[in-house]
């Protein structure tokens, strides 16, 4: 599976991770073009939308020879949409695939885009970005436009921010910490920053992630109605048109009239196509046979597709780990359910949990196990991380600490079916574990907490509903117990990290759409943290601040990490597209938002 949250990690907050990546909760996203027949095989859909044609046997494309006629034409992606879509729209809470922020922008674009190696802002709509102390610019590329041939102007981007002021949107946030975005001349817009509090990374971050919507269309949309438009015929800026989407894919169409033309070029394929599969292992078998030629999704022990069948599929990375960490999946605690509502019981289950077992099993050894901290451990997060105080405050796996605080801390009794009971009568189980079903690597995490807990005795059952029930159980409070992640690695993480998981301003009330603080957490000390982390000129202050917000965080246990992940999976097939950026050739990050984009333009079609 994958999210990406976000990032949804799904349409999800991105939301979204590796060495830098989107803070937008992370949500997962969904591509799609040919159809699936009854026994699975990809169906193509030529450039036009009309036709068809089988992308090849199911050995795939072997020998390099490529796809015949329009399925070779086609790139055939999977590992973002999980489900029929139901809506195309950027600015709602469960977007689909491509039109969600931690996604490709291949309808919708943002002004400039992350790139995880260097955390630089790459040029997108926007040429550049000039910054002083108080404002951010952006002057536009020149001849943008929208795919219905009109204008995209400076008068589009300030709408687009400016209805995030007006209703309660994904990136909503940025408007704690600007005073105003406008549009200085018809291609340039300025933000001005808020001097307190002042927040020039969540600035930044928003204009790398913020996907822009025309005014001329969404503005005969009430603010208030914004977030139900379905979308299904989006008019974007970027260089694929929405072609066909029903229960079995999605199909986008090159846009040959892209505005980008002169300053990115035209991408090889005619049409990109993402199949919708059940799970994960349908994906698996697709890319492994070359009928999928690039995947985000989590494949299990993806090296014995070279090792042992010699097939041509690659990854970033030649060796274990083979995709660059940065994510952190999260077992999150409604902590307003009686039991779990006490944070020495979430205590037990944190030490009862099995990390070994998860990062092995679950992630094929793609994951160290997961510590007592939020801050990531490798990469350059590593510079905010205290590993001493996560050994003196935190928790490991240790099944005899968690008895011992429920029978020596809380005084629980075990009943007659082996589940503790606390003195007050709460019996600590008949919980619900949900994350969205098909999303593999998942699912065996959280069978592996049900079955830690069980251990020591508290009663954890799973559920795996389709990623858009899971995802509104999640966003409205209405859950037990969920596997899901937060913000991944960002140009100024960990700090998306912790707003997303402790800040409990502007998150809507239990029963309402959150995008972040899924369990509404607070905690009075958080709010100035963060503000002096947002706003900290060094590394050293930094530190001091998140220092003190992950130890607020490993006090209360709000949420607990469960394994070290890529914010995006990527994974590729050259039997028919070859040229795919690795670490040995890092033209493009292996990021499919932001800056990676930049792949679908140099990847170069096999001769069949």
């Amino acid at each position: 599976m994958n999210d990406p949250m976000t990032d949804t990690p799904d349409t999800t907050p991105s939301d979204g991770s590796h060495w830098g990546t989107t803070w937008a909760s992370s949500r997962r996203r969904f591509l799609a073009l040919a159809g699936l027949a009854a026994g699975g095989a990809i169906v193509g859909v030529g450039a036009a939308g009309c036709g068809t044609a089988q992308t090849g046997s199911s050995s795939g494309s072997e020998g390099g020879k490529g796809r015949p006629g329009a399925s070779g034409d086609t790139l055939f992606v999977a590992g973002f949409q999980w489900g029929p879509p139901t809506n195309f729209n950027p600015v709602g809470p469960s977007p689909q695939w491509p039109t969600a922020g931690g996604q490709s922008q291949l309808i919708y674009e943002s002004l400039l885009r992350f790139n995880m190696l260097d955390g630089s802002l790459a040029p997108g709509l926007g040429k550049e970005l000039q910054e002083t102390d108080t404002t951010m610019t952006v002057p536009l590329q020149d001849g943008t436009k929208w795919s219905d041939g009109t204008d995209l102007t400076a008068d589009d981007v300030v709408y687009t921010f400016q209805i995030a002021k007006e209703a309660s949107l994904s990136y909503s946030n940025v408007w704690e910490y600007v005073d105003s975005i406008e549009a200085t001349d018809p291609r340039t817009v300025q933000f001005t920053l808020k001097k307190s509090p002042y927040n020039p990374g969540t600035v930044r971050n928003a204009i790398a992630n913020t996907l822009i919507i025309p005014k001329a269309i969404w503005s005969k949309i009430p603010v208030d109605k914004l977030t139900a438009e379905t979308n299904l015929q989006p008019i974007g800026s970027g260089p694929f048109l929405m072609d066909k989407a029903d229960q079995t894919q999605v199909n986008l169409k090159r846009h040959d009239d892209y505005w980008g033309k002169a300053v990115y070029g035209t991408p090889a394929m005619t049409t990109i196509n993402h199949p919708i599969f059940k799970s994960n292992n349908d994906g698996d078998l697709k890319l492994e046979s070359g009928e999928i030629d690039a995947s985000q999704q989590f494949t299990a022990q993806i090296w014995k597709m070279w090792e042992d069948k010699q097939k041509p599929v690659g990854t970033w990375l030649k060796e274990k780990p083979y995709y660059l960490p940065g994510n952190l999946p999260l077992l999150i605690f409604n902590i307003n359910k009686k039991g779990l509502d006490n944070v020495k019981v979430r205590r037990a289950i944190a030490h009862a949990i099995n990390y070994p077992n998860i990062a092995t099993t679950a992630m094929s050894d793609y994951s160290e196990p997961a510590n007592a901290s939020v801050i990531l451990p490798s990469g350059y997060e590593s510079k905010f991380y205290d590993q001493a105080a996560v050994d003196a405050e935190g928790w490991t796996y240790d099944k005899e600490k968690a008895v011992a605080i429920l029978e020596g801390e809380l005084n629980a009794k075990k009943g007659s079916d082996g589940i503790y009971v606390l003195p007050d009568g709460t019996k600590l189980g008949g919980w619900t574990l949900i994350t969205p079903t098909g999303w593999t690597d998942w699912n065996t995490a959280c069978e592996i907490v049900a079955k830690s807990a069980k251990e020591v005795g508290i009663d954890i059952k799973t559920e795996f509903p389709q990623a858009p029930t899971m995802q509104n159980k999640m966003q409205n409070g209405n859950f037990d117990l969920c596997m899901y992640s937060y913000s991944g690695v960002s140009a100024a993480s960990p700090w998306s990290r912790f707003r997303d998981m402790l800040d409990d301003r502007g998150v809507a009330e239990v029963g309402k759409t959150a995008f972040y603080n899924y369990n509404r957490f607070k905690h009075p000390d958080v709010p100035k943290l963060l503000d002096d982390a947002g706003a900290a000129k060094t590394d050293e202050e930094r530190k001091t601040a998140y220092q003190a917000l992950d130890k607020i965080y490993r006090e209360q246990i709000p949420v607990v990490p469960l394994m070290y992940r890529p914010l995006e999976f990527f994974e590729f097939n050259q039997s028919n597209w070859s040229g795919f950026p690795t670490a040995e050739d890092p033209y493009a990050p292996p990021m499919w938002s932001g800056a990676g984009i930049g792949w679908l333009f140099k990847i170069k079609k096999v001769s069949a």
